[in-house]
């Protein structure tokens, strides 16, 4: 494996670098998403829901007020301002999507970058190769066939690095996006909720 790393060439350095980096990147947001999902308590939102459903805001305030669920979290920030209830869920729940944001960007930028680290060692394998053609090295074909091994083996691992963080990256969006849908089914119950206590 070595080997066939150090036949890549030298793009193949800024190659690893964006795979190491994709990987951390992949391992702490995989984390950070479990760590929320042992953190989700739907208990207490509904208690907290029953509680705004029954009138008594400052017992579901108290009640989610510690709590380390994100959605709890949003919500109680929103419920501190009943009379602006709109505006501050809002504000709470981009703050709240952000943390599952963090980190995304990274992997979309590796996922383009990577191929294209490929694609210039394709093209300064093909370069070393052409050159040794109007060299006095003609006559040795290993040579030649050297830079287009080069060539192919700096794509085929900038293709791996894009193909593996882009598994990571969709199955991110795709929590980020189940998050937001929590968020807003959440939302939109105390939103009711509240409309139809002001009546």
């Amino acid at each position: 494996m070595i080997d066939l790393f150090l036949k890549g060439g030298p793009i193949m350095w800024p190659i690893l670098a964006t795979s190491i980096v994709a990987l951390t990147a992949a391992l702490e947001r995989i984390f950070f998403v479990f760590l929320e999902a042992t953190r989700r308590n739907c208990r207490q939102e509904s208690e907290i829901i029953t509680l705004v459903e029954q009138g008594d805001i400052a017992s579901a305030v108290k009640l989610g007020r510690d709590s380390q669920d994100f959605v709890v979290r949003a919500l109680i920030k929103a419920l501190e301002h009943p009379s602006r209830f709109s505006d501050a869920i809002l504000a709470a729940a981009r703050q709240e999507l952000r943390r599952y944001s963090r980190g995304l960007t990274i992997l979309d930028t590796i996922i383009t970058l990577a191929p294209l680290l490929g694609l210039l060692g394709t093209v300064t394998g093909m370069i070393r190769s052409f050159g040794m053609l109007g060299g006095t090295e003609l006559g040795a074909p290993t040579a030649i066939t050297g830079g287009i091994a080069e060539a192919l083996i700096a794509t085929a691992f900038g293709l791996g690095v894009a193909i593996t963080a882009l598994l990571p990256f969709n199955y991110l969006n795709s929590c980020e996006e189940k998050a937001r849908l929590a968020l807003e089914d959440a939302a939109s119950q105390i939103e009711l909720l509240l409309k139809e206590a002001v009546r």
